[in-house]
């Protein structure tokens, strides 16, 4: 695949993910500090992308069979970015109206958080299937490089001038800095489809959908499979849990003013960026397992730096915290998304891309809802919205312990000889195949 389709996947990819950095670095922050809204619900109206994404294989099923005007993906990716740029549009009308009619915000954030969530999910499932189809299987580690790169490049440059756009500080700068977020997000996603994706006609023949019944049935066929499924939950739990928390945190431990904090996502991202390159160069020397085990540790320290931080006021050990947050995160995805892409074998794929999927989707909602809770509690005791986030922390560091704990029994040889072995997928798919279940 030539190189400029591979940038047309990475301007798509930044599309969709420059619309979650003002709701996540900026609006949570907002909400939860200065609104003085529950961070429990506002974890709970943000977490409805990934409480959703267990469609993702529906969707990717549904595109596979159904092209509209001969193109099988761009529809659909072109459909989700539109529904993510209308959710980004409509977020900072729901933070408002939470303060001043609970019910009515409630509601108009479902539907906004709902709508930005099913464009979550009809994008990426859509763009990375495009992405596989237009590599190749050679091609494909240098696809998904060039895709990140651009995402985390575009990330960085976003907060940072989300952070120029909202100095000073008032609600009709911040709707304004969202609207110029949204339409960029829009231009970036056209200029990524046009003559992407070639024509096509017809269904594809022999196409097996995989529900969530026999995801979860093949998870607990496989010990191997059951380890690595949770062993993702915890891991993905404490890296991703902290997106909707740092930000918040820092606000209420140091005085943050929000263009401040929304820096944070920048010097997150600039080592985040940097990490991807000493992932590249460890792998070269050392096996994935030991990798992930490496940045897990890595995390763990930055964690506990956060939570000290926290308890003795000193900013110069929470960006040491954040910065070494960064530099962990890198090693985790590359080294974990390839161990993801060992732990499938033929036949089988979709369905353990499934099940990685689903198990992704419910890390995100298990760290973020458990670490806003604990916060949330927190608050009945004096000064303890300061100490529900340290100790929200501290568990996020417990989850990656646990999952250490989970990775040394984990075999990929000893997984594709049982996966391989089992008799119940290759039934599923010869009856959904001949009785055309699905």
């Amino acid at each position: 695949m030539i190189g400029w389709k591979r940038f047309q996947l990475g301007l798509i990819h930044a599309a969709v993910a420059i619309t979650l950095v003002p709701i996540n670095s900026t609006l949570n922050r907002i909400m939860i500090e200065d609104l003085g809204i529950s961070a429990t619900l506002v974890v709970l109206l943000f977490s409805l992308p990934y409480l959703l994404s267990f469609i993702q294989v529906a969707i990717g099923s549904f595109s596979d069979q159904h092209p509209w005007f001969g193109y099988r993906r761009t529809p659909y990716i072109l459909t989700g970015l539109l529904l993510c740029v209308a959710g980004l549009v409509m977020s900072t009308r729901v933070a408002a109206l939470l303060t001043t009619n609970f019910w009515a915000g409630l509601g108009l954030g479902l539907l906004t958080y709902g709508a930005w969530g099913m464009g979550f999910n009809f994008a990426t499932v859509s763009y990375f299937s495009l992405a596989s189809e237009l590599s190749g299987e050679k091609d494909r580690a240098k696809t998904t490089a060039v895709m990140f790169f651009v995402m985390i490049v575009s990330i960085i440059l976003t907060a940072a001038g989300l952070s120029r756009m909202l100095q000073p500080f008032s609600a009709e700068q911040l709707q304004r800095a969202f609207l110029l977020i949204a339409f960029l997000a829009l231009v970036l996603g056209v200029i990524g489809l046009i003559g992407l994706e070639r024509r096509s006609s017809g269904r594809q023949p022999g196409l097996v959908r995989y529900n969530l019944g026999v995801i979860f049935k093949e998870v607990y066929s496989n010990r191997q499979v059951a380890l690595f499924f949770f062993y993702l939950i915890l891991m993905l739990a404490a890296i991703l849990g902290q997106d909707v928390l740092l930000e918040p945190f820092a606000a209420r431990a140091f005085d943050l003013p929000v263009d401040a904090t929304t820096r944070i996502t920048t010097i997150w991202g600039g080592f985040y960026l940097l990490s991807l390159a000493v992932a590249g160069l460890l792998e070269d020397r050392l096996s994935k397992i030991k990798v992930s085990r490496l940045a897990s540790w890595v995390a763990i320290l930055a964690f506990c730096l956060i939570a000290i931080s926290g308890l003795v006021r000193n900013q110069y050990i929470f960006y040491l915290g954040v910065s070494l947050l960064g530099l962990a995160t890198g090693p985790a995805t590359v080294s974990n998304l390839s161990l993801m892409l060992d732990m499938t074998v033929p036949g089988k794929v979709g369905l353990f891309i499934g099940a990685w999927g689903a198990a992704s989707a419910f890390a995100r909602l298990l760290g973020s809802f458990t670490t806003a809770l604990v916060r949330d509690l927190s608050r009945l005791a004096p000064e303890g919205s300061t100490y529900g986030y340290v100790a929200a922390f501290l568990i996020e560091a417990g989850f990656l312990a646990a999952s250490l704990f989970m990775l040394r029994q984990i075999n990929v040889g000893v997984f594709k000889r049982h996966a391989t072995e089992s008799e119940y997928v290759p039934a599923v798919i010869e009856r959904a195949a001949v009785g055309g279940e699905s």
